[in-house]
């Protein structure tokens, strides 16, 4: 196709008049479609039905070190449960907490500890002057939510094809002692599906933060999320914390959300011996445990790490067909006009749309307008405002693969119509 920044301005006219009929056509359609957020699909989610008749009140309901799943107790979680999430987030099982369903609480409590009760012996959060926390962008507007909800001066790191830009995130937190932490997405980073490198990982462990409560939160979420049978690895943060004299400088996270049941999973902390015990010495006054019956079904049910990466095959199969058709569409209809780019990760969630600067606001407008509902513009950047209004998170498994590709047209719809209109206003 001819590209729009080659037409003339008659030209420019007549392929507006064309998409605007087309505009009209899907708008005549009353469409209800919703792609805004990372859901899995109901087919997802009748992989692990099976999950909920693994336990009856005639099952054998203890551990293997004989505890009661029933009863009281095991603050950090069942041993077998600790292996299977440390076997899943390539880390030691002595690292591990085991907690409920939702890794977002999890990081969202590790947060309010620091700022109630201090990092690592020093001064709460809440008592110190300034905290400052770097957000590498395009990225998870929950996490930027979080520090945001605690009144934290959110800084905007930019994203590189290899991670954040550590030449800036050195500098920064060697020199400001009021940055306290950085939020990571190292695998499949929400939204871009960028893959942290070795270099990244080597240089994030080896930080020298001038604030000694500077920690990295490092949000494994989608460390077994594969489209394809190729997996990609990436080096063990922990493991490089410690080579680098930094062991407690990081917090990993992950849960199995997007595995079993998004509502009834079971998430993980791994960190350093030295941070367990201290989240652990917080953690007896919150509570005496977390769900052990719904730890011991994820161990019946998953089994070990293989049970896993089986069990991800069969998600894959079923989205991989839903990136597929998005990123055919978009080649389709956009593919030379010059006024948009996107992203085909090997893994994750989400595919991540460029528009033209000026842009991104007003198409995600026009879709909504037309009937189809996506992550608000700017929701990939902190405060929800991105500098050049041109980043947009199409999240493509949740519809049925015949309503996404009508939603992913109508989508390249809104591309063109708000393209030609602001080439036409230049």
């Amino acid at each position: 196709m001819k590209s729009y920044k080659e037409m003339n301005r008659e030209e420019l006219l007549n392929e507006l008049d064309l998409i605007k009929e087309q505009y009209q056509k899907y708008t005549d359609m009353h469409l209800s479609l919703n792609m805004a957020r990372g859901k899995p699909s109901q087919e997802q989610l009748d992989l692990s039905n099976d999950m909920l008749d693994i336990l009856n009140s005639h099952s054998h309901l203890y551990s293997l070190d004989n505890t009661d799943c029933r009863n009281y107790g095991v603050l950090d979680g069942l041993s077998e449960a600790k292996a299977l999430m440390a076997d899943m987030m390539e880390v030691h099982a002595d690292q591990i907490i085991i907690y409920g369903n939702s890794s977002l609480n999890v990081m969202y409590d590790t947060i309010a500890r620091g700022y109630i009760f201090g990092v690592g012996g020093n001064l709460p959060f809440s008592k110190q002057e300034k905290i400052k926390w770097l957000c590498p962008a395009p990225g998870y507007d929950r996490h930027f939510g979080i520090t945001e909800s605690f009144g934290f001066e959110l800084i905007t790191i930019p994203m590189t094809s290899k991670g954040p830009d550590m030449d800036i995130i050195e500098k920064m937190v060697s020199e400001d002692e009021s940055i306290k932490g950085i939020w990571c997405v190292p695998k499949f980073s929400n939204p871009e599906g960028i893959v942290y490198s070795d270099e990244t990982v080597r240089r994030m462990a080896s930080l020298k933060p001038k604030a000694k409560d500077f920690r990295i939160y490092w949000d494994n979420a989608y460390c077994q999320h594969y489209l394809y049978d190729e997996e990609v690895k990436i080096l063990n943060i922990l493991d490089e914390c410690e080579k680098a004299g930094n062991p407690d400088m990081v917090y990993m996270f992950a849960s199995t959300s997007k595995i079993t049941f998004p509502g009834a999973g079971i998430s993980a902390l791994a960190s350093s011996l030295n941070n367990k015990e201290e989240i652990l010495s917080y953690m007896t006054h919150q509570t005496i445990g977390h769900d052990k019956l719904n730890q011991l079904r994820h161990v019946l049910f998953l089994k070990d790490i293989k049970g896993i990466k089986t069990h991800m095959k069969k998600h894959a199969a079923i989205i991989r067909p839903k990136f597929e058709a998005v990123d055919i569409i978009l080649k389709e209809e956009l593919d030379g006009l010059e006024i948009g780019s996107w992203n085909f990760p090997k893994g994750g969630y989400f595919i991540s749309f460029d528009s033209l600067e000026g842009c991104a606001s007003k198409i995600v407008l026009k879709a909504k307008e037309a009937g189809v509902i996506m992550t608000n513009a700017g929701a990939t950047y902190p405060y929800g405002q991105d500098p050049k209004d041109r980043n947009i998170r199409i999240a493509p498994t949740l519809p049925p693969l015949k309503e996404l590709k009508t939603a992913t047209k109508l989508f390249t719809i809104c591309v063109r119509l708000v393209s030609l209109e602001k080439l036409l206003n230049n």
